[in-house]
């Protein structure tokens, strides 16, 4: 059975295997129904998300969020310090300046000076913000929604299935996919990168997006701690166990190349990297 639902800024396809019809109904409705309350806890755009009660609060208040929401910024955070700041899931305000992002509505102006490590998560799903500063889960959250429903799936007693997310993929079962993402030289094209066997694949490309500025080129990726745009050329793939962590270091091969081959055998992950110099390449861990 295939359905899709769009969520996420794209349209999810989940297929599962094994099980009867009614059955896979359900299961598929309960891992969208997981997918959509990601969306909500979490989205930049939705006024009343978890993100958006973070911007309009008090620096130094405690604010309650969903525990999805908690548990993808400790995640967050994690990658963050590994990164050495390389990923920051506090670039929104750049992205905001760019046009890449809708200004949050309420919300006063961000501290030029806020990174993550101006978020300290407490006991209970609560979040402290100690700058004023906004948030953008963007490079992580979908993967950590393709996960949460693959986890529904097995957990229904399916043998095989797979959630799509746009650029973010996993699948399971005993079949391999093959995974298609677009030709970086011809974007309107797509070509086949890798077959996928219980595993999970994320994909960023700055290409597709990108915008000349007076400065130079503009894209969506943003290097945390430089604070400027990443990948503007480049396209890269990630494959890993978990689709959450194929999501955010494909962020980190973007920033900096040198430290994400330190992270990648850390979370058992591969790396495909197409850039416009030269041309499709592997990157191996150190």
């Amino acid at each position: 059975m295939l359905r899709a639902r769009p969520w996420l800024g794209t349209l999810v396809e989940i297929r599962v295997d094994g099980l009867a019809e009614a059955d896979a109904v359900a299961a598929t409705d309960a891992a969208f129904a997981e997918i959509a309350t990601i969306h909500r806890c979490m989205s930049f755009h939705e006024p009343d998300s978890d993100l958006a009660r973070l911007h309009r609060a008090r620096a130094g208040s405690a604010v309650q969020v969903d525990p999805h929401t908690w548990n993808v910024l400790q995640t967050a955070l994690v990658f963050a310090e590994e990164s050495r700041g390389c990923f920051d899931p506090t670039i929104a305000a750049q992205l905001v300046a760019w046009n890449f992002l809708p200004r949050p509505r309420d919300s006063g102006e961000p501290d030029p000076a806020a990174s993550w490590s101006n978020i300290e998560l407490l006991p209970e799903s609560q979040v402290r913000l100690h700058r004023a500063l906004w948030i953008d889960l963007g490079g992580i959250a979908k993967g950590y929604a393709v996960d949460c429903a693959i986890r529904i799936l097995r957990n229904a007693g399916a043998t095989a299935g797979g959630v799509n997310a746009g650029g973010d993929l996993a699948v399971f079962g005993a079949a391999a996919q093959t995974v298609h993402v677009r030709d970086p030289r011809a974007p309107q094209n797509t070509l086949p990168l890798l077959e996928l066997r219980d595993a999970a694949v994320a994909t960023s490309a700055g290409y597709f997006e990108r915008r000349r500025a007076a400065t130079g080129w503009l894209g969506p990726h943003v290097h945390g701690k430089r604070r400027g745009a990443v990948g503007t050329h480049s396209s890269v793939s990630v494959i890993a166990p978990s689709c959450m962590h194929a999501d955010a270091l494909t962020k980190i091969v973007l920033a900096d190349a040198r430290i994400a081959a330190k992270l990648l055998p850390r979370y058992g992950a591969q790396v495909c990297r197409y850039d416009s110099q030269r041309g499709w390449r592997t990157l191996r861990g150190e």
